[in-house]
């Protein structure tokens, strides 16, 4: 308290006013003596990195609650680990440092933050210290109670903080070369708002994520490191993704989360693409690179050549072992952190990320038993088969002595095959010990063979190599179809700790790669051996997205399912555009209709003489009536035969029976030029509301937000009711009100004519 004082007037001897220019309007505030001191709500920020800048975001209102509920507890705080976001970060209090539970990030530190300043280039407030923020608030309490003002303080930086009153506090920033000239800090630079307390300053505070989890989903990346046209990490893109899932949770489904009814769906990203450029590839690209331009040569060894390392015997080893083990490691983690979580288990896979997942799905073996039995069991070990352990290897090579070696270093089989000769001469093992392990491991990546389960039935993957596809199985013969691994690299596929539901592939190039490896159909009667459904969508412009429905009936040509808008309708210039079709069709068709109704009339032999007893009305009504007859039976015709040439289409039980493709709307603005969208396409389902959000109940209702329409629901949400009527209405009104609408407008613009 003295210490305050006491630097208080030092200033005040010190530090001349302020100039009139900057405080003439201060006196104009109507200051009521009695004020009542209030303390501060403290609220916890951390740093992040943004566009290497300091970003200060807040935790949301829960986490922000916890932390300080566990801050003002009484206990020590160094040993107190607080988790936030949904458990996705720890918060050390002791340290004041936010770390990522399920992949590497780098640190960030936390504050609890009381007093804020406006920043330099930007609108956003930056939070004092906690020390200082400490004796602005003791300063800010001497003020209210003694009712006296025009406060300075000098901050750790040597910025005067000047508190005129409650509502005016201004912070002014020294300009360098000041103490030169003489002058002081109040005179300098613009003064900055300093506000107190987070509810003075416009941030954006989130109440928080439901703590209940339904669903977990792994989303694998696809080449390179960065996801989007900004450049971002999977992680980034993958919190977009999970922003808009709790954004459709709040909009579709807030009654039903406020009665608990249903929780979240919780999103993880499986990063491959650091792993795989660490075993020092990118030193031997750069020695044989050129030097011409060279931004664009360090994008492709970075991103694209992705492609060809996985299409290589030692690198896609390395690609398949890491996505695997990533999501075992990740999902015994999340089953240790949530204890509780009875929900299923699905995975998304963008661009090549869905063809990493394909493949090793598709080599994955139905022998995993019951898996909720295996939930409480934390040390799950990868399954390797007959594969020799690493203490049999050793054993082998004679080098039995090291095995404490690599027990002590945590070094399993896997771990070790990733080994250098520098790794190994860290550890201390000799030169000839060395080169005996790396040259056994060489040698045995290089003559893995793949490891295909033997087809028994019709569960099998078969790819037909005739011309034309036999939808009859009991005339298919065994040898008309093809494993699907004819093509693959000759790798060994790892098996995952558990099953799957559904698959999830985001403008995914299966169906290219599928035909590249020289395999033309799969059977109709294949599935996964471990997951049940497998969705394929895709943005209508993206570049790198194919269908896969041809590849299983290739006999029929027919459209993928369009994704509805997720507030429940069909775009509007996708309708203007059906809309002036099916009006054209008509108007084609009236008009060939009528001309072939006049030249029938023409040509057709006159009419009998008519009796006398015969009035003249009923002679005009008859023809008129014959006529109404013939078109009701032409059009009950036409329609019945529509009707007969809309078979029911099977796309076999690589879905369960259901649809495979999946197709999104495009925006009216990317209509008017598709190559000019079309990058942007690939890369547009990370923020996509449609994509995320499931519809039909039939078509999609295992899509990411499945357990979101349990049918166990007694009472499903009235919003969600609304919705699905709104797009039964929707459906409806093309056929009625708007070809009405087209008629009318149609035939007003005739009479303008």
């Amino acid at each position: 308290m003295s210490s305050v004082e006491s630097h208080q007037e030092h200033l005040s001897q010190s530090d001349p006013s302020p100039s009139p220019n900057s405080c003439s309007s201060f006196e104009l505030i109507d200051m009521d003596a009695g004020s009542l001191y209030e303390p501060v709500s403290p609220h916890w920020f951390y740093c992040k990195i943004i566009d290497s800048k300091e970003t200060w975001i807040p935790f949301n209102s829960e986490d922000s609650q916890q932390l300080e509920e566990a801050y003002g507890s009484g206990k020590d705080c160094n040993g107190r680990v607080v988790p936030t976001d949904g458990g996705r970060y720890d918060v050390h209090l002791g340290e004041r440092m936010r770390y990522a539970v399920y992949w590497d990030e780098l640190a960030s530190e936390v504050r609890r933050c009381t007093w804020f300043y406006k920043g330099d280039k930007d609108n956003k407030y930056v939070p004092y210290s906690e020390s200082f923020s400490q004796v602005l608030e003791e300063t800010y309490r001497l003020a209210v109670t003694l009712d006296e003002w025009k406060k300075k303080l000098e901050s750790p930086n040597r910025e005067i903080i000047i508190l005129h009153n409650p509502k005016l506090m201004v912070h002014y920033q020294p300009i360098a070369g000041s103490d030169e000239w003489g002058s002081t800090p109040t005179e300098q630079g613009r003064p900055r708002t300093v506000k107190r307390g987070v509810e003075n300053i416009s941030v954006d505070i989130h109440c928080g994520e439901p703590l209940q989890i339904d669903h977990l989903v792994f989303v694998v990346h696809g080449i390179g490191p960065a996801c989007d046209l900004r450049f971002r990490s999977i992680v980034q893109c993958v919190n977009d993704f999970r922003s808009v899932s709790l954004n459709l949770l709040q909009t579709h489904f807030k009654k039903a989360q406020e009665n608990q009814q249903i929780g979240r769906v919780e999103f993880l990203p499986v990063n491959w693409h650091s792993p795989l450029h660490s075993t020092g590839v990118d030193v031997d690209l750069q020695r044989i690179t050129l030097p011409s331009i060279n931004r664009l040569r360090h994008f492709t060894n970075d991103t694209i050549l992705d492609v060809f390392f996985y299409n290589s015997p030692t690198y896609c080893q390395t690609i398949v072992d890491t996505v695997a083990s990533e999501m075992n490691r990740i999902y015994t983690l999340f089953l240790q952190r949530n204890p509780d979580f009875k929900g299923g288990v699905s995975i998304a896979g963008h661009s090549l990320g869905s063809l990493i997942l394909f493949d090793i799905l598709t080599n994955q073996k139905d022998s995993l038993g019951d898996i909720d039995s295996e939930k409480g069991s934390v040390n799950i070990a990868v399954d390797q088969g007959d594969a020799p352990t690493l203490e049999e290897d050793l054993k082998k090579l004679q080098l039995s002595e090291f095995c404490n070696v690599f027990e002590k270093e945590k070094v399993d089989k896997e771990a070790l095959a990733l080994c250098t000769d520098k790794d190994l001469q860290e550890m201390g093992i000799p030169l000839g010990p060395r080169k005996k392990i790396l040259n056994y491991f060489r040698t045995r990546k290089n003559s893995v063979g793949i490891n295909r389960q033997t087809t028994q039935s019709a569960s099998a993957v078969n790819i037909s190599k005739e011309s034309e596809f036999c939808s009859s199985i009991d005339d298919t013969r065994n040898d008309e179809y093809l494993d699907v691994g004819i093509g693959q690299v000759s790798v060994k596929y790892p098996r995952l700790i558990y099953k799957p539901e559904i698959f999830f592939a985001f403008g995914s190039p299966i169906g290219m790669f599928l035909t590249v490896r020289g395999l033309k159909r799969i059977d109709p009667n294949y599935k996964f051996p471990t997951c049940k459904g497998f969705f394929n969508i895709y943005h209508p412009f993206d570049p790198v997205a194919y269908r896969i429905e041809p590849m299983v009936v290739p006999g029929m040509e027919f459209e993928p399912m369009l994704i509805p808008h997720h507030k429940g309708r069909k775009r509007m210039h996708l309708e203007l555009r059906e809309g002036l079709t099916r009006m054209s069709m008509d108007l084609k068709n009236n008009l060939l209709g009528s001309l072939r109704m006049a030249w029938k009339s023409f040509t057709r032999a006159p009419y009998p003489a008519l009796q006398a007893s015969e009035t003249a009305e009923e002679t005009e009504a008859e023809p008129e009536s014959s006529l109404e007859k013939s078109s009701d039976v032409n059009a009950d015709e036409t329609s019945a035969a529509v009707k007969e040439e809309v078979p029911p289409i099977n796309v076999g039980k690589l879905n369960g029976g259901q649809r495979i493709d999946y197709v999104l709307q495009e925006k009216p603005i990317e209509s008017f030029n598709e190559y000019l969208f079309a990058l942007q396409s690939h890369l547009c389902y990370w923020e996509s509301e449609d994509t995320v959000f499931p519809y039909s109940k039939n078509d999609l209702s295992d899509c990411l937000i499945r357990t979101l329409r349990d049918p166990s629901l007694e009472n499903p949400p009235v919003c969600c009711c609304n919705f699905l009527l709104s797009c039964i209405i929707s459906c409806m009104l093309p056929a009625t009100y708007h070809w009405g609408l087209w008629k009318i407008i149609f035939l007003f613009g005739i009479e303008l004519l």
